[in-house]
């Protein structure tokens, strides 16, 4: 990975012992532009020394100290931080504006664009609407049920679902094969070993997105490099997140940009499916196997 750094201006100026030339003087020697021109240079190498210096302390590690860790322990405490953080909210929304980067056989990177509105009321209740171009899904759970519409073609399929948000995600990534959206942020920090998969983490420092003050942190694990805004104050809450996939070479992204409401209105019908008259039932993947199974 590209390191990121971040420059801070140092906006006092360095002593010098270099005098000014006495105005009695109008001319300098060759040997004295020589002399000006070095202690010019060792100047510029002192200030940039100490330039490197600070950005290396930045990420925890100096010039002389390249066996450090590449791990910033305060970004890594902002990601748990967050964390916690969603797991105390009960219920919320979110407008989610997606980039995808897709690679053609060719190598040419295309972008689409997305929407995703993300309602989520715990423990048992989530409705995921994703629209696009090429695309309008819904995705239902009402703690019983999960149900799949898929709008423009009218097709509906609706399996038995367990009894928490987070028993549905996992089934249905592992049974069904789909990936709902913004999985990772549900279940981040579930696990002992999400921290432990970092191997670069950064604080880039202040930044603004869509007009909320965030701090900004990059991070690098196997295969992939990441970045995150996180809101300052006391809602520490995701506003963007970026992926780049470096298993390909193309290096593709993918980009989330979140916008919260922390007190959404809701009833149950939000999360319950009545299909259209003229709706046609289909039968997922796994539920296929799971009849071929029974059928022995």
């Amino acid at each position: 990975m590209n390191s990121l750094k971040r420059f801070a201006t140092n906006s006092t100026q360095p002593s010098s012992s270099i005098r000014q030339p006495n105005q009695k003087i109008a001319w300098l020697s060759a040997k004295n532009v020589t002399l000006l021109v070095m202690l010019l240079v060792i100047a510029g190498v002192l200030l940039c020394s100490s330039a490197v210096t600070h950005v290396h302390a930045k990420t925890g590690q100096t010039a002389d100290a390249k066996d450090a860790s590449a791990i910033d322990p305060d970004a890594v405490d902002a990601v748990k931080k967050m964390s916690a953080y969603l797991h105390t909210l009960k219920s919320y929304q979110i407008i989610d504006n997606v980039t995808q980067d897709d690679v053609l056989e060719d190598g040419l990177i295309v972008q689409h664009n997305s929407k995703v509105d993300y309602l989520l009321a715990r423990p048992n209740r989530l409705r995921i609407e994703v629209t696009s171009d090429e695309r309008h899904r819904l995705y239902l759970y009402d703690g019983k049920n999960f149900t799949v519409w898929a709008r423009l073609v009218n097709y509906y399929a609706t399996v038995p679902a367990p009894p928490t948000i987070g028993e549905l995600l996992e089934k249905v990534t592992e049974k069904y094969d789909i990936e709902l959206p913004l999985y990772d942020l549900y279940n981040w920090g579930t696990k002992d070993d999400d921290i432990n998969k970092i191997k670069t983490a950064i604080d880039i420092g202040p930044s603004s997105v869509e007009g909320v003050t965030c701090e900004h942190y990059a991070f690098h694990q196997e295969g992939v490099d990441w970045q995150l805004w996180i809101q300052l104050g006391e809602f520490p809450l995701p506003r963007k997140l970026v992926i780049t996939t470096l298993t390909d070479d193309a290096r593709p992204q993918h980009s989330d940009t979140l916008t919260w409401n922390l007190a959404p209105s809701f009833n149950d019908g939000a999360f319950a499916f009545s299909p259209p008259p003229d709706a046609k039932r289909v039968v997922l993947e796994g539920e296929k196997a799971d009849a071929a199974e029974k059928g022995k």
